[in-house]
């Protein structure tokens, strides 16, 4: 009986200081190792969220040619409003992760802050290089990709946003039935890739 209480006592010590011998995450990163930390914390986080919402888009990620996970903090104050914010892009052949940038501008009457969260999912190989290697922009064209979406992808949480492309847009009250991308620039980030 001693032998079993001496073996768990060691078992639970030994997975305890497994958790302390972690570093802990910085929430105001500032060299590229803790940008990459950072990030890959967030990655899990709204993944998490995702897949709390729609369990099945975890296997569409796996199926998937890769998947990008930005998140961002935008200001509007009266007419003229931006972001910027920063993401992961995952490759599902290569298993490489990229990290990258976004900024985001906007003009139109109104007040407010807005977190960004979403997921990309790229269903299409040339599409994933084109975003992760010439980087990539969202004008106007996708409010009419958006609006011209079918049904069931709206339903299902995800908007078609360009062929082989989908995304998935959290909100503070779970998944957007539409995606707010549009003015948006995506890039390599040169500080953060080693």
């Amino acid at each position: 009986m001693m032998k079993r209480i001496a073996g768990l006592m060691f078992m639970m010590m030994s997975l305890s200081s497994l958790g302390f011998a972690r570093e802990p995450v910085n929430l105001s990163p500032q060299t590229p190792q803790q940008w990459q930390q950072y990030l890959e914390f967030r990655r899990t986080q709204v993944l998490d969220e995702l897949y709390d919402l729609r369990p099945e888009a975890k296997q569409e990620l796996k199926r998937a040619e890769g998947y990008a996970v930005f998140t961002n903090f935008g200001l509007k104050v009266l007419f003229v409003g931006g972001a910027a914010g920063r993401g992961i892009v995952h490759d599902n052949k290569t298993g490489d992760d990229v990290y990258m940038r976004m900024a985001q501008a906007n003009v139109g009457f109104g007040l407010g802050i807005k977190d960004f969260r979403a997921v990309f999912v790229f269903h299409d190989r040339k599409v994933l290089e084109n975003f992760v290697n010439s980087g990539w922009s969202f004008g106007g064209e996708v409010d009419a990709a958006v609006k011209g979406a079918d049904a069931g992808a709206a339903a299902s949480g995800a908007i078609r946003v360009a062929p082989g492309l989908r995304v998935y847009q959290l909100t503070e009250n779970g998944l957007a039935l539409d995606v707010g991308i549009s003015g948006t620039k995506y890039w390599k980030d040169g500080y953060v890739n080693p």
